[in-house]
């Protein structure tokens, strides 16, 4: 949900229709931290704020779509209160951001692409595993399947295109790269990003509270284990 922009630089809110019950802020046509981190801020502000008319809101990279109720409401009555929220001090928010640390066993058995990878890359596979677990990852977004939370930046050395035939069954679990994104699958499911290891956290439980481990707006950094550990976390074959 990212909306072209004439110029590279900083915008002022700009907030369009998108339907008859939502509306759509959009923060820069690029995907960056900073966006990141300003959709993280509303929207936990808009939560705070808690408008009756509210009844949902989906971060995305570097927008938000907020859905309201129009009986109760009409845009325009959104729009002022987005607007009154954004003008909140969020540099509390921003320094304060979240860190989720999330295990993963990297292995050729768990990470059927992660041999490749470090050759494409001319790296040794204990290179990039270093690599990937040097990093903080921002949530830019959740989508594609409950829990599947798109991670950047990954470093570019070890950055690799998406498979050119997907796989038709990724194991839940998978940790995966593609692009300069990672990401956990959080279910069985198919897919074509490279796979280089195994991560035993749940990233979807609707019996839980919250559903999810991590938010729009986190920060995730791996860290490896090993197999044993794996498995005494509760990963699976």
């Amino acid at each position: 949900m990212t909306k072209p922009m004439a110029a590279d630089q900083p915008q002022p809110l700009d907030i369009c229709i998108a339907g008859s019950n939502a509306v759509i802020v959009y923060f820069a046509h690029h995907i960056s931290a900073a966006a990141a981190s300003q959709v993280a801020a509303l929207t936990a502000q808009v939560k705070r704020a808690a408008p009756a008319w509210l009844v949902d809101l989906v971060p995305s990279y570097s927008s938000l779509l907020v859905v309201f109720n129009p009986l109760t409401t009409d845009p325009l009555a959104v729009k002022q209160t987005l607007r009154a929220c954004a003008a909140q001090n969020t540099e509390s928010h921003q320094s304060s951001d979240q860190i989720v640390r999330l295990p993963v066993y990297y292995s050729e058995a768990a990470g059927p692409d992660l041999a490749n990878l470090a050759e494409r890359a001319q790296l040794s596979i204990a290179e990039v595993i270093e690599i990937h677990c040097a990093s903080a990852y921002r949530v830019y977004a959740i989508g594609f399947a409950p829990g599947f939370a798109y991670l950047g930046e990954v470093d570019e050395r070890i950055a690799a295109p998406r498979l050119s035939t997907p796989r038709t069954k990724v194991p839940k679990g998978a940790v995966a790269i593609a692009d300069r994104q990672t990401a956990v699958y959080p279910a069985e499911s198919p897919g074509g990003w490279n796979l280089i290891g195994r991560c035993p956290t749940p990233m979807f439980n609707p019996s839980a509270t919250p559903t999810m481990p991590v938010q729009s707006g986190d920060l995730v950094q791996f860290y490896a284990i090993d197999e044993a550990e794996y498995l005494a976390l509760g990963g699976e074959r």
